[in-house]
């Protein structure tokens, strides 16, 4: 499990009428073995944040912390270390996969980027990846074109979870697909995190969605965070208008299961 921790974190990127603040002073924590979900509108920065942590867009001012030390990707050791840390799953698994490689290929490469597994472990490793994402393991020899927009997003779930990573960082994962498939990912989300222990940043647009999978709930507006509590608390009376006009927006999930 690892804790992570956002101290006044500052993104700034050109945008056509000179610079933009992305990400404003946003102070966040995910504390070990629990889930804290960003919600709000496109365009919030909540991506931005997102990628700056795993070290793909530069920090402005403020710091990363993770498990209490300050992340600085300044290197490619550094990229690795923290990859083995932290993972992020982006919203579309179209690009985020390699079309000409098959999932059993894909499962693989990941699993041996950190440990040297032979031909026995690897397909062991393989199929038990498939197994924890919900998969039939006779998907594996598919192509990501073969399979539907929920296996293949589970496809890139399973690839960040092969190198055992502390903190996972779901990032719109599932506004991309049907309500119904939602629904189901949305489960393995939650019993991923109860089975393994994992730290989660799970980031979305939908109110209900991220507080069914979070016990905190942060809700950014214009790059800053606007509101912040107990999943729910916030649902049950939330302090800001903005908070209010994200949860009367969208229709409610099923109640949250024990």
């Amino acid at each position: 499990m690892t804790e992570l921790r956002l101290c006044e974190l500052t993104v700034r990127h050109h945008g056509p009428r000179g610079p933009v603040t992305a990400v404003d002073g946003v102070s966040l924590e995910v504390p070990s073995g629990s889930t804290l979900g960003l919600v709000g509108e496109s365009g919030s920065g909540k991506s931005t944040l997102a990628r700056a942590i795993v070290g793909l867009v530069p920090v402005h001012g403020g710091r990363v912390l993770i498990d209490g030390r300050e992340v600085r990707v300044r290197t490619v050791g550094a990229r690795r270390r923290l990859g083995r840390l932290v993972q992020i799953v982006l919203q579309d698994p179209d690009t985020a996969l390699d079309p000409r490689m098959t999932v059993r290929q894909t499962l693989a490469e990941a699993a041996t980027v950190f440990h040297r597994l032979d031909g026995p472990a690897r397909t062991e490793r393989v199929l038990g990846l498939l197994d924890l994402v919900g998969l039939d393991p006779r998907l594996a020899d598919r192509l990501p074109s073969q399979l539907s927009g929920g296996q293949r997003q589970r496809v890139a779930v399973a690839r960040a979870l092969a190198v055992e990573p502390g903190l996972l960082i779901a990032d719109e994962i599932t506004s991309a697909l049907d309500v119904s498939v939602q629904a189901s990912v949305l489960n393995t989300i939650r019993e991923l995190r109860q089975r393994l222990g994992l730290s989660m940043l799970f980031i979305g647009h939908n109110l209900p969605a991220v507080c069914y999978v979070s016990d905190v709930v942060a809700v950014m507006r214009h790059g800053r965070i606007v509101e912040t509590g107990p999943t729910e608390a916030l649902l049950r009376d939330p302090q800001h208008p903005y908070t209010r006009t994200l949860l009367a927006s969208v229709p409610r999930l099923p109640p949250r299961r024990s």
